[in-house]
Protein backbone atom coordinates (compact mmCIF):
# COMPACT_ATOMS: atom_id res chain seq x y z
CA UNK A 1 0.00 0.00 0.00
CA UNK A 2 1.55 3.33 -1.19
CA UNK A 3 0.29 6.72 0.69
CA UNK A 4 -1.47 9.50 -1.51
CA UNK A 5 1.66 12.25 -2.20
CA UNK A 6 -1.04 14.78 -1.14
CA UNK A 7 -1.66 13.31 2.13
CA UNK A 8 1.81 13.07 2.52
CA UNK A 9 2.07 16.56 2.54
CA UNK A 10 -0.79 17.58 4.49
CA UNK A 11 0.16 14.91 7.07
CA UNK A 12 3.78 16.98 7.29
CA UNK A 13 2.75 20.47 7.24
CA UNK A 14 0.38 18.83 10.11
CA UNK A 15 3.12 18.25 12.28
CA UNK A 16 5.00 21.48 11.72
CA UNK A 17 5.14 23.78 14.83
CA UNK A 18 2.42 26.03 14.28
CA UNK A 19 2.66 29.91 16.52
CA UNK A 20 0.01 32.41 17.53
CA UNK A 21 0.54 35.15 15.72
CA UNK A 22 -1.16 38.85 15.35
CA UNK A 23 -1.21 40.61 12.07
CA UNK A 24 -1.96 43.63 11.20
CA UNK A 25 -2.38 44.40 7.35
CA UNK A 26 -3.01 48.08 6.12
CA UNK A 27 -5.31 48.63 3.18
CA UNK A 28 -4.55 51.13 0.57
CA UNK A 29 -7.41 50.83 -1.61
CA UNK A 30 -5.37 48.03 -3.54
CA UNK A 31 -8.05 45.25 -2.78
CA UNK A 32 -11.13 45.03 -1.20
CA UNK A 33 -11.21 44.17 2.46
CA UNK A 34 -13.92 40.86 1.77
CA UNK A 35 -11.63 39.45 -1.02
CA UNK A 36 -8.67 39.98 1.13
CA UNK A 37 -9.99 38.00 4.01
CA UNK A 38 -11.82 35.54 1.38
CA UNK A 39 -8.29 34.55 0.07
CA UNK A 40 -6.97 34.12 3.36
CA UNK A 41 -9.58 31.60 3.89
CA UNK A 42 -10.20 29.78 0.95
CA UNK A 43 -7.01 30.01 -1.21
CA UNK A 44 -4.12 30.01 1.81
CA UNK A 45 -6.63 27.64 4.50
CA UNK A 46 -5.59 30.15 7.15
CA UNK A 47 -7.97 30.14 9.94
CA UNK A 48 -8.60 33.71 11.18
CA UNK A 49 -10.21 35.84 13.51
CA UNK A 50 -10.60 39.71 13.44
CA UNK A 51 -9.58 41.40 16.19
CA UNK A 52 -10.41 44.87 15.22
CA UNK A 53 -11.16 46.78 11.74
CA UNK A 54 -11.07 49.83 11.01
CA UNK A 55 -12.07 50.43 7.12
CA UNK A 56 -13.33 52.86 5.07
CA UNK A 57 -14.30 52.12 2.02
CA UNK A 58 -14.36 55.09 -1.11
CA UNK A 59 -15.28 54.67 -4.65
CA UNK A 60 -15.60 50.61 -3.71
CA UNK A 61 -12.02 50.60 -2.77
CA UNK A 62 -10.97 49.56 1.06
CA UNK A 63 -8.61 51.89 3.32
CA UNK A 64 -7.62 50.97 6.31
CA UNK A 65 -6.15 48.66 9.17
CA UNK A 66 -6.92 45.23 10.23
CA UNK A 67 -6.14 43.16 12.87
CA UNK A 68 -6.07 39.44 12.80
CA UNK A 69 -5.60 36.63 14.73
CA UNK A 70 -3.64 33.53 13.03
CA UNK A 71 -2.71 29.99 14.34
CA UNK A 72 -0.43 29.44 11.59
CA UNK A 73 2.96 27.29 10.72
CA UNK A 74 5.95 28.53 9.21
CA UNK A 75 5.40 27.71 5.83
CA UNK A 76 1.61 28.99 5.41
CA UNK A 77 2.90 32.26 7.33
CA UNK A 78 5.22 32.46 4.37
CA UNK A 79 2.83 32.06 1.58
CA UNK A 80 0.67 34.47 3.27
CA UNK A 81 3.69 36.66 3.42
CA UNK A 82 4.21 36.37 0.02
CA UNK A 83 0.90 37.06 -0.91
CA UNK A 84 0.48 40.31 0.95
CA UNK A 85 3.90 41.69 -0.29
CA UNK A 86 2.62 40.79 -3.99
CA UNK A 87 -0.34 42.62 -3.60
CA UNK A 88 1.63 45.59 -2.08
CA UNK A 89 -0.03 45.19 1.02
CA UNK A 90 1.87 46.46 4.30
CA UNK A 91 2.14 44.18 7.24
CA UNK A 92 3.42 43.69 10.75
CA UNK A 93 3.23 40.79 12.95
CA UNK A 94 3.47 39.99 16.68
CA UNK A 95 4.07 36.55 18.60
CA UNK A 96 1.20 36.59 20.56
CA UNK A 97 1.87 34.83 24.06
CA UNK A 98 -1.00 34.30 26.36
CA UNK A 99 0.25 33.55 30.06
CA UNK A 100 -0.90 30.85 31.89
CA UNK A 101 -1.94 30.45 35.14
CA UNK A 102 -1.44 27.02 37.60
Amino acid sequence: ITLNSGLQVLQNKLNLPKKELILEIELNGKMKFEHLMNTIYNQLGICHRVLSANIEYVNGYSFGTVQLYINVNSEDFQQLEFYLNKNKLISTSVEYTCRKYF
